[in-house]
């Protein structure tokens, strides 16, 4: 007895100290003081019956992971190790397969795989769930248990079994890798800039402005639109979307948190600048697009900034706050507000909704018969205007947009409206 009621005070103050500042708010009844004692009786029970002994810690911890578990599926308990992982993620490189998940009926679904990763080389795409790995049932793991399952040393390999759409379950097996993230991959498409983030980590910001620099510099300053891509980006850090958003906005509100207190109401405004000078955008959301991506689409899309292209978006519009634990115990990451855009729209479950809908597709050219034309044929007139070299065609085609009908479908926006634009210009 004596043992359970020391149990029940350790407890009670593990679970106090991080909320110190909420004593005024309201102090535990009798009722909180009983949950304890039945925490002590089944804590001390289980230690005392378990069929192979467990340590205090394992059961503290695993108490933790169950509590905080339950309250959503972003709110989770970091061991130490798994702490030092999520901060070597932020920084840009971790160790495991390239994926990110979420929990989804208490089997793992893929929210996107990661660029050049050992998941997306495998064909693993977002919406895949998974409900075996090396065989053995997802089903009763907490999303830590499965994700700690998935990473493992460098080189050894798993299998996973996969569920997709309407098909018959499926294994692929791949083989755990360092994962070293570039989160901003550039390239121009003629006269147009095409920026894709993979990840909001510490990087993403600073990528984005060293890539116009040099759309800049590669375009001779004749630069007609940028296409950011933002597809099967699972999100990151905060003041990364922030900072994202605010490299093309002037002003207004990027982003506010709101939580259970209003007094802890946060709003991001952006600051004079737009890195691109009022030039026409166009953003590409899918499914995959979640967290800070739903941010950046929402900012942009609100503003009037940016035209959004593709698929709705995932849908992740709540705050997780990583709280450090004393004693270097890891940390908790608890759910703690919620995303809304500039004009107050909740992420949360509905996504962004693309302004234009354009569902991925692969551009394959028809097996047409070139045909003959007028200038083809003999004695035909001669064009007395036409100049002496033959006329290049209007748009060049690309051939990276010849294989993705949404970025094709944002290239030829963006060149539609740069033509229009310039013939307008040239009417005045």
């Amino acid at each position: 007895m004596k043992y359970r009621l020391f149990m029940v005070a350790i407890v009670t103050a593990v679970l106090a100290a991080p909320f110190a500042r909420a004593q005024d708010e309201g102090k535990p009844g009798s009722d909180t003081y009983q949950l304890l004692n039945l925490f002590g009786d089944v804590f001390e029970r289980v230690r005392s019956d378990y069929v192979e002994e467990p340590t205090d810690e394992q059961l503290v911890e695993a108490a933790i992971t169950g509590m905080l578990s339950a309250l959503d599926p972003h709110s989770s308990y970091l061991n130490p190790k798994s702490f030092r992982e999520m901060q070597v993620q932020t920084r840009g490189e971790f160790g495991g397969l390239g994926i990110e998940v979420t929990m989804e009926n208490g089997l793992v679904k893929v929210v996107t795989p990661i660029d050049e990763t050992p998941a997306a080389k495998a064909g693993v795409e977002a919406g895949d769930i998974i409900s075996h790995l090396d065989d053995e049932p997802v089903m009763g793991l907490t999303l830590d248990e499965a994700v700690k399952r998935m990473r493992g040393k460098v080189g050894s390999d798993i299998k996973l079994t996969i569920r997709r759409g309407g098909r018959e379950p499926f294994e692929v097996t791949l083989t755990r890798a360092i994962i070293k993230i570039q989160s901003v991959r550039s390239h121009l498409e003629g006269k147009i800039g095409y920026v894709r983030v993979t990840q909001f980590n510490e990087q993403a910001k600073a990528g984005i402005e060293k890539a116009v620099e040099k759309f800049y510099e590669e375009s001779a300053k004749d630069l007609q639109g940028i296409v950011l891509d933002l597809r099967n980006n699972p999100g990151g850090l905060l003041d990364q979307a922030v900072g994202v958003s605010d490299l093309f906005l002037d002003k207004g509100e990027i982003v506010s948190t709101r939580s259970r207190r209003p007094e802890d109401t946060q709003r991001f405004n952006a600051r004079p600048g737009d890195v691109i000078k009022g030039l026409p955008m166009v953003v590409l959301i899918n499914t995959g697009s979640a967290s800070a991506s739903e941010i950046v689409a929402g900012a942009l899309q609100d503003h009037g900034r940016a035209l959004i292209l593709g698929t709705k978006s995932f849908g992740k519009g709540s705050v997780q706050t990583i709280i450090p634990l004393a004693a270097g115990r890891g940390a908790m990451k608890l759910t703690t507000a919620r995303y809304f855009t500039p004009s107050g729209r909740s992420i949360q479950q509905v996504g962004i909704a693309p302004d234009i809908e354009v569902q991925q597709a692969h551009i394959e050219a028809d097996a047409v018969p070139e045909r003959r034309r007028e200038a083809d044929l003999r004695g035909a007139l001669k064009n007395g205007d036409a100049p002496t070299e033959p006329v290049p065609p209007a748009v060049a085609t690309d051939e990276p947009a010849a294989e993705d009908y949404q970025l094709a479908r944002a290239l030829d926006l963006l060149r539609g409206i740069s033509l229009y634009s310039s013939r307008a210009g040239a009417a005045r």
